[in-house]
């Protein structure tokens, strides 16, 4: 068995800003409410390989992992993976940019796998990412227009 899921959003600001915003790795913890650290540990070209540590969870519990971040600006993608996996036995995600009326649609698309041992299994796990994602993606969208609304 496997987890996926997909998520969307429509963020009112040219594509550019989307973009560089939502690519800029080490301004996460800024973007993404759950995010505590995020620190860069190599970069080559469009390749990023970077640990994000998270705020502690319900039970005091602060997560923190590696992962690789592939970006594509000709086709507006990107591709990402978990490096170390923690309780994950694979996590891959693709994040898609398109403009569309009302601005550029960002697409997430997870495709992953929990360990048997993992506090959750791959059912618990699709669920808490797909709310944790429409979370997240709608403080995103608010805090990239709220930018792009002071950018003008």
């Amino acid at each position: 068995m496997s987890g996926h899921t997909e998520n969307e959003i429509v963020v009112d600001a040219p594509m550019d800003l989307v973009w560089e915003r939502t690519n800029d790795v080490e301004n996460w913890p800024d973007l993404f409410s759950e995010y505590a650290s995020a620190q860069v540990l190599e970069r080559d070209g469009d390749r990023v390989l970077f640990r994000l540590t998270m705020h502690p969870d319900e039970n005091g519990q602060v997560w923190s992992w590696v992962s690789e971040r592939v970006a594509d600006p000709a086709t507006r993608t990107v591709t990402a993976r978990r490096v170390e996996t923690g309780p994950f036995e694979r996590m891959d995600i693709r994040w898609t940019y398109e403009d569309v009326e009302g601005g550029v649609r960002m697409r997430w698309v997870q495709d992953f796998a929990m360990k048997p041992t993992a506090p959750v299994d791959d059912a618990a796990m699709t669920r808490r990412i797909n709310d944790n994602s429409r979370t997240q993606m709608a403080l995103i969208k608010r805090k990239v227009e709220e930018f792009a609304c002071t950018a003008l």
